[in-house]
């Protein structure tokens, strides 16, 4: 009854952790950890622990069998060790990975029991990330565009999720975009739906990504009395099945517990010995005879509406057995165990008689996956204090987007003062996982004074990566080209590569990336634009920049493209100035808004700020300025804009004024180095193209000596005049079209895009972006 030592408790602690899938597994410093459904198979394993020493057990089909079977995988890791002979000094330096594939338990026979597994053959970055953010501490993930930063962020989630069941795990992005993306990820896996949560007004866009449900803490509850009801119907079949004769059975849940325990686990047990009984009367290594688990089965009449083939194949059935039939049997009682668990859940619901007292409880004791804003952390932080919030694991998307005043703030939404919350290190909170990308945009500092002088715009992310906290760097795009990716790379050291997927010169690659854009002649390309009806940009009030030449070249663009076939949802239009946003979405009124071809089916418009953590096929990039660089001079800036988009890059600007830019140099030289005057391809079709995206220069010679196949025929638009004849193009399409119909815009081709649209400034001068 004495003081323990702290020896003493420091091993009860690794005897208590060792428990855990999560914790440590003997004292000699092994650790394992439940990966679950990241691997794809055993050589996928393998291949993403490339420096350490990797043994795939018996357990998992052996050397031979594992690499082909997708099973989830269990991973030991083991320090080097410290003996052995001269001949194994190099294997000895490396860390040891023991994986053990295990076979998941039958989920039931209905397809809604059925697990949403992982589909992404995760990098060893990406592995290594997912090790680190299901460990206790912190973990610094820095991804480049496109290196799959939310697919290891979901992945990290739906691990912790089912590895540790009791715990709640709060899920923070900068914006609401980012936010309902990352929360749309975590649904497409093996989640409960009534565990998930999304606080904040960006619920209601949400609601557009997932079929209308809400998922607010009032459409959550309405969600849980639906579903009661649902589940309730159920056990009343059930007990309609079983011939029990209880009207109470299906009214409460009070009443279907009742109903469980004397009806539903008395029969469960009486089956269970049964079926033990059966075995062990067959002898060491024999079956039953055909038939006795279904004949057995106490709730055979309940699963009789389960897809044909999901229930027996034991009684009659080639390559059935009685052991695969007892197998069903176990999915078919856990899908009993699933039901009565949930409305256990949902029992305090009855109890509890308005709707704010239901949405706290959710919050509190339901709800396991709860996602917010930093700025609705910090609004609502006293509320969630007072109401006793809790959780395990912070999880924050786009930490090189915020201040470090909103880092901290969602750690601390939880009371630090009761020490019945607190874990035997001193606190509820055991992990903090902050992923994202500083060489991106910071966060906005409207007062120049404290940007500058005061530093206030880095955030908490950067700091941790100046001062040289270990982090880990996702080092693998599969989201660009590599021509495209190639222009932003640069930043990261040359550390970036691309994924099989993308890459045309390697197997694998995508029928999208394996194809050049139709109708264009390059994947990525400067345009240059001089002044357009003898003018460059203007500013109609103070630091509202506009380009109305630009604006009017970009609009072509997009008409022209449209009219080859692309999809407008797979255009997107930037710039770096809210003043042009305004003006382009002005002149694609003018142009499109009147015209069937068109209507309704308009690009997003947005500036490259805004546009942050976002992508689409084919981006059209206004630059606007032709006086000075403006603050495209950042260089996190112009990493944002280049690295939007997948397939096809077109940057619409003033060459002499950003080609002596030293700071943009290693991005635009790149540009530079081909024509800067628009080459198009007359003559194709989207997506049907025969010119290849590996073999680009030969096709383009081919094309200038006119002695391409086909009817393909190249076209350069000349810098003075390009808007005017691309114009032309353009109507020349149209008439082709719809040869009956005549835009209202568009009467004659020159007079159509030398037009200024009106409303040029007047109620949109909302001031610069940046």
């Amino acid at each position: 009854g004495g003081d323990r030592s702290e020896e003493e408790e420091e091993e009860e602690e690794e005897e208590e952790e060792a428990k855990s899938p999560l914790g440590v597994g003997s004292s000699k410093g092994a650790v394992v950890m439940d990966f679950r459904d990241t691997f794809l198979d055993g050589a996928h394993v393998k291949a993403a622990f490339p420096n350490c020493h990797v043994q795939l057990l018996e357990e998992a089909g052996g050397e031979e069998e594992a690499p082909k079977k997708r099973l989830p995988f269990k991973l030991t890791f083991l320090p080097p060790s410290k003996g052995g002979q001269v001949s194994e000094a190099k294997e000895e330096t490396k860390e040891r990975v023991v994986a053990a594939g295990y076979s998941a338990l039958n989920p039931g026979p209905y397809p809604q029991d059925q697990p949403k597994l992982n589909a992404v053959r995760f990098t060893p970055a990406q592995c290594e990330a997912i090790r680190s953010g299901m460990s206790k501490g912190l973990t610094l993930v820095v991804g480049p565009p496109g290196t799959g930063k939310t697919d290891v962020a979901v992945q990290i989630i739906a691990n912790l999720y089912h590895n540790q069941p009791h715990q709640k795990i709060l899920v923070v992005a900068h914006s609401n975009a980012a936010l309902n993306d990352l929360f749309c990820k975590i649904m497409e896996r093996d989640v409960l739906e009534r565990h998930l949560l999304r606080l904040g007004s960006g619920v209601e866009k949400l609601a557009e990504f997932t079929q209308g449900r809400d998922f607010s803490k009032f459409g959550r509850v309405n969600f849980t009395l639906s579903r009661r009801q649902e589940l309730l119907d159920e056990v009343q079949r059930l007990a309609d099945s079983l011939e029990v004769n209880s009207g109470a059975v299906g009214y409460t849940c009070e009443g279907a517990a009742f109903f469980h325990l004397y009806h539903v686990t008395a029969r469960r047990e009486k089956f269970e010995q049964a079926m033990a009984k059966a075995f062990q009367d067959a002898g060491a290594g024999q079956q039953p005879p055909r038939g006795t688990v279904q004949r057995l089965f106490p709730f055979g009449d309940y699963f009789a509406t389960a897809p044909a083939g999901a229930m027996w194949t034991g009684n009659g059935s080639e390559g059935g057995s009685e052991r695969s039939d007892a197998d069903c049997a176990s999915g078919c009682l856990r899908h009993l165990d699933r039901l009565f668990a949930e409305l256990a859940d949902f029992r305090a619901f009855e109890l509890l008689r308005n709707h704010r007292m239901r949405a706290n409880y959710l919050l509190l004791k339901q709800a396991r996956i709860v996602a917010m804003t930093c700025t609705h952390a910090a609004i609502t932080r006293r509320q969630l204090v007072d109401l006793g919030f809790t959780y395990d694991t912070l999880v924050m998307e786009e930490a090189a987007q915020v201040l470090e005043v909103e880092t901290v703030i969602p750690m601390l939404l939880q009371p630090a003062g009761d020490a019945a919350l607190r874990g035997k290190d001193g606190g509820r909170l055991q992990r903090v996982v902050l992923i994202g990308d500083h060489h991106q945009l910071p966060p906005v500092v409207k007062n120049s004074a404290l940007e500058k002088y005061s530093k206030l715009d880095q955030t908490l992310f950067t700091r941790f990566v100046r001062l040289g906290v270990p982090h880990v760097v996702l080092d693998q795009q599969g989201r660009a080209r590599p021509s495209i990716a190639k222009l932003y790379s640069w930043r990261y050291l040359g550390a970036l590569g691309d994924l099989p997927g993308v890459d045309p010169a390697r197997d694998g690659a995508g029928s999208m990336y394996a194809s050049a854009n139709a109708g264009l002649l390059h994947e990525a390309q400067f345009i240059d634009v001089p002044d357009f009806m003898g003018r460059g940009e203007s500013s109609p009030t103070a630091f509202f920049y506009q380009n109305l030449g630009e604006a009017e070249y970009v609009v072509a663009t997009f008409m022209y493209l449209r009219l080859l076939g692309y999809p407008a949802q797979r255009i997107s239009i930037l710039t770096t100035y809210n003043g042009q946003k305004h003006l382009i979405r002005d002149v694609l009124n003018a142009r499109c808004g009147g015209h069937p071809l068109f209507a309704g089916d308009l690009p997003r418009v947005t500036t490259v700020d805004k546009y942050q953590g976002q992508q689409n096929d084919y981006v059209l990039l206004s630059l606007v300025r032709t006086r000075a660089v403006g603050h495209l001079r950042d260089v996190r800036r112009l990493v944002v804009a280049l690295s939007r988009a997948r397939l096809g890059l077109y940057v619409f600007g003033r060459r002499q004024v950003f080609e002596g830019v030293y700071e943009l140099k290693p991005a635009l030289d790149q540009l530079f180095a081909k024509p800067t005057d628009l080459e198009l391809v007359l003559g194709e079709r989207w997506p049907l193209t025969s010119r290849k995206a590996d073999n680009l220069d030969k096709s383009a010679d081919a094309l200038r000596k006119g002695s391409a196949e086909g009817e393909a025929a190249l076209h350069t638009l000349k810098a003075n005049g390009a808007v005017t004849e691309l114009g032309t193009i353009v109507q020349s399409m149209l008439a082709i079209a719809q040869p009956q119909a005549q835009p209202q815009a568009a009467q004659e081709p020159a007079e159509a895009l030398t037009e200024a649209p009106t409303a040029a400034a007047g109620p949109h001068a909302k001031g610069d972006e940046g």
